[in-house]
């Protein structure tokens, strides 16, 4: 299946482990459970990375759209 839209990348990456990267260069590391058209997403399972090392681990958590910069599968 042809993926025409940048959504559809996302919503093929549904409970799948997922690294976001923020805006201000935090890390957070987790299982894409939700996610709206500004890009709200919500994670399970979340972890803060610093230099690829857990430095926390938080749980559920939701991180709003528009502090995301990179949304990578892990």
């Amino acid at each position: 299946m042809e993926q025409d839209r940048p959504l559809d990348a996302l919503n093929n990456s549904r409970n799948k482990r997922v690294i976001l990267e923020l805006k201000n260069g935090k890390q957070f590391a987790g299982k894409l459970k939700a996610f709206d058209i500004h890009i709200n997403t919500v994670l399970e399972d979340t972890e803060e990375l610093e230099n690829n090392q857990v430095k926390r681990k938080i749980g559920t958590s939701f991180i709003r759209g528009d502090t995301i910069v990179l949304i990578a599968v892990d």
